[in-house]
């Protein structure tokens, strides 16, 4: 199972250019949710008057040198979650995180690359299955232990709402996409194999289609804040309070 790719017996029944189209497809779905959303919510008008307020009120003016060290500082800690303090939260989030660039880039790379079995690495498969298994690992913990909101108002950890869409349809996408993959190792029934990857396309369509109810597009704009946050307050524009000093005046 670890070292098969799972969409070569897909062309069995379905061409590679139809999986490609699907992933084309989803990519768009991706963009014009991301799209939709910052019209919707005006975010793209409040970053662009935010940066003009902040450009007004700048007191130093930062070269190119010092833009290009916040926004690598920014990639920086978007890569280690160091938004997150508390350890559980953070590595929960790096679970998911990296589990999904694995998962979405592996499949990518197989199914544009590598349409036939005789040809794929074995890495990626390993890869693929990795990071779904990272995947599960991280959004189950999230789910059912780290959900601030489900225990402060005492709801049922199996509760969901509106704002677990993406972890939700992330987590059934990963789960019955090895499921599928199991199963057509196995050399179960093919109906049984059909039955499971329609439910991985249902869940992984519901993924990437609903980013403009999901919060889907926060992994774009977090980068964007926390970087504008960097700039205003290198260049001496932010109205946020200054860190809160000790009993005795110091931090």
């Amino acid at each position: 199972m670890f070292t098969n790719n799972p969409f070569t017996d897909l062309t069995v029944f379905l061409p590679p250019l139809a999986m490609q189209a699907y992933i084309v497809l989803m990519i768009l779905a991706v963009i014009i949710g991301t799209a939709l959303d910052t019209y919707h919510k005006g975010s793209a008008r409040f970053f662009a008057q935010r940066r003009e307020k902040a450009k007004a009120a700048a007191q130093r003016r930062l070269g190119g040198t010092q833009t290009a060290s916040l926004a690598a500082r920014t990639i920086a800690e978007a890569a280690v979650s160091g938004e997150f303090r508390k350890w559980k939260r953070r590595t929960s989030h790096l679970l998911m995180m990296y589990g999904f660039l694995l998962y979405v880039i592996t499949t990518i790379v197989m199914v544009f690359a590598y349409p036939t079995a005789a040809r794929t690495p074995t890495i990626l498969p390993v890869l693929w299955t990795t990071g779904a298994l990272m995947i599960l690992v991280g959004g189950f913990w999230f789910l059912f232990f780290l959900r601030v909101n489900v225990a402060y108002d005492g709801d049922s950890p199996l509760h969901l709402g509106r704002a677990d869409l993406f972890v939700g349809s992330l987590l059934a996408s990963a789960a019955f996409a090895l499921i599928w993959h199991f199963v057509q190792t196995a050399s179960a029934s093919p109906t049984a194999t059909l039955i499971f990857f329609g439910l991985y396309i249902f869940f992984t369509t519901l993924l990437f289609g609903s980013v403009f109810w999901s919060k889907f597009a926060h992994m774009f704009y977090k980068p964007v804040v926390a970087f504008q946050r960097r700039v205003e307050e290198a260049n001496g524009s932010s109205d946020l309070p200054s860190p809160a000093l000790g009993r005795h005046g110091r931090s």
